[in-house]
């Protein structure tokens, strides 16, 4: 008589280190040639139990050394309180349990919280590593997160267009400690966007997807170094507008069909309405296909051609290349070669770009980019922050422009010597790069100097942060100064004049004692001090009779 083990086959998907290009891990993935066995496991605790324990004896049996991951599911976990015969099965393998990471699957809803947290304990207590799996796509809550404090934590792909998530998640796995990974990664876009977002590993099927054997060796794209997210200015949209080819809403198949044929150039049609709003999008290749199928032609030719079209992607005039991707990301994957739509501020179709087009573009910019990164820091230069700033100049937004240095930094390289005084200068530049929020851009403009550019109602948290952190080289405590001025719309003519305004901000800073932080406003001669305290006076040989008087009392 058959056992549905029998039938149940592993497969094992490589999880990679984005930095390094090297494999850190193998997922075992169960995969059942007949029935549902893993519906079964969700609603069964001790068949999924069993499920990690087979997993794990296949993964032994390809003998591969590397670090396993092994899927349980939250509710199996808090209903047996653990995994004892996967523990006996680590060790009989000759595996040490630190080897192997439990990854977490949801669902959680209707998961007892304590008993979850419990059997974690245990697991932990017995060397496993855990891993929560499914966030962003799953139903674990936030606070339960917190309180299970992974070691590793998977994001779904999904969030990959929402950059600014991705961002927070890698800011609460360096709260807890844990590695940010990014699962279900299947095109070049979305691992330059998870590697931008801050996430160190990834897995999916364009690094290598599940195979019977373990594989070592795996694909990764070519990717400049991180400096932070991608710069949300970046080319304009209007660099790339094509004429588009356009047709009233009302056209019928055959109408698009002999615009297509008779323009091999076309890659899509829009229909618009009287207005001139794009009302549905048809693409080239799956317009033709459909048409070109047996009795596609007599069945289409004379209907609306909406119906074959799908709803239109579409950005203002104003926009950047990086929020047409972002467009292009969120959505139908088969849809990625299509055109997108560009319109004006009444909603008109002015055009029409192309991915292609993009990507090369931006591609040539992040290397010209690269060229300018400060190579101690892999942080841009003060090119690509002036250009930021006259941006912001000519569009009317308020911003903030910051000068932040390492007070006696010759003292500290004297002193402790010039590798601690690189090393503080790389975690000073990496501590601004964390907790810059929104579209915040960090430089890196020589020695220890830093220009950091923000939005005004995000700098005093990142202020706070990095100043409030305890820096030092050599064992010796070192402090900061950080000079700040607020530029609102029309202050400034250019970054020029922007610069002009810091450089006294920045003398004031520097003549304070400890962490200091000076902040005033393009145009106006006085100053706040928001840290620091003034220097002592130097002194002075005292009169007689005035013992503890202060210098000039009397």
């Amino acid at each position: 008589m058959h056992s549905w083990t029998d039938t149940l086959r592993f497969a094992f998907q490589p999880v990679v280190n984005l930095a390094t290009g090297g494999v850190t891990g193998l997922e075992i993935l169960a995969r059942p040639e007949a029935g549902d066995i893993l519906a079964q496991a969700r609603r069964d605790p001790v068949l999924d139990g069993r499920l990690a324990v087979l997993a794990l004896r296949a993964a032994v049996r390809k003998e591969t050394l590397l670090p396993l991951h092994v899927n349980v599911f939250a509710g199996t976990l808090a209903d047996l309180g653990g995994l004892a015969p996967l523990y006996d099965v680590v060790r009989e393998a000759g595996r040490l349990p630190w080897e192997v990471t439990l990854d977490v699957v949801p669902p959680y809803t209707h998961v007892p919280q304590p008993a979850l947290l419990e059997a974690l304990a245990v697991l932990r207590g017995q060397g496993f590593r855990i891993s929560a799996d499914g966030v962003g796509d799953g139903d674990v809550p936030l606070r339960l997160l917190v309180d299970i404090a992974p070691d590793l934590i998977k994001l779904d792909a999904s969030l990959l267009p929402r950059p600014a998530a991705v961002r927070a998640m890698r800011t609460l796995c360096d709260e807890l400690g844990a590695l940010l990974v990014v699962e279900g990664v299947e095109t070049e876009l979305q691992c330059a966007a998870a590697v931008a977002a801050g996430a160190q590993l990834a897995q999916g099927a364009l690094f290598a997807p599940p195979s019977r054997l373990p594989a070592a060796d795996v694909y990764l794209p070519p990717l400049g170094p991180a400096s932070g997210p991608p710069p949300r200015s970046g080319p304009s949209v209007r660099e790339f507008v094509r004429p588009a080819a356009l047709l009233p809403a009302t056209a019928s198949a055959g109408q698009v069909r002999g615009l297509l044929t008779g323009s091999p150039d076309v890659t899509g049609v829009l229909l618009v309405d009287r207005a001139g709003t794009p009302v549905r999008s048809v693409h080239r290749s799956r317009f033709l296909l459909s048409m070109s199928g047996r009795y596609g032609h007599a069945l289409y030719a004379d209907r609306p051609a909406v119906r074959l079209g799908d709803p239109p992607r579409t950005v203002g005039v104003d926009a950047t290349a990086w929020e047409v991707l972002d467009v292009v990301a969120v959505g139908d994957r088969d849809r990625t070669s299509d055109d997108v739509a560009v319109v004006d501020h009444d909603g008109r179709c002015v055009g029409v770009v192309r991915l292609a087009d993009l990507v090369r573009a931006l591609a040539e910019s992040r290397v010209e980019e690269a060229a300018g990164l400060n190579p101690l820091t892999r942080l841009p230069g003060s090119d690509t922050i002036t250009a930021e700033v006259d941006r912001r100049i000519a569009e009317g937004r308020a911003f903030a422009l910051s000068w932040l240095d390492i007070d006696h930094f010759k003292q500290v390289n004297d002193g402790a010597g010039f590798a601690a005084g690189d090393e503080l200068i790389r975690s000073v530049g990496r501590a601004l790069l964390t907790t810059a929020a929104g579209d915040a851009r960090v430089g890196h403009i020589g020695g220890d100097d830093f220009l950091v550019l923000a939005d005004p109602e995000v700098l005093e948290p990142l202020a706070v942060s990095v100043l409030d952190t305890p820096w030092s080289a050599g064992g010796n405590p070192v402090t900061l100064s950080l000079a700040t001025v607020l530029c609102r719309p029309g202050s400034v003519a250019d970054h020029r004049q922007a610069a002009a305004c810091l450089a006294p901000l920045k003398e004031a800073a520097k003549a304070l004692r400890g962490a200091s932080w000076v902040v005033g406003h393009a145009g106006v001669t006085a100053h706040q001090v928001r840290r620091g305290s003034a220097p002592l006076a130097p002194a002075g040989p005292e009169p007689m009779g005035a013992v503890g008087a202060q210098p000039g009392a009397g």
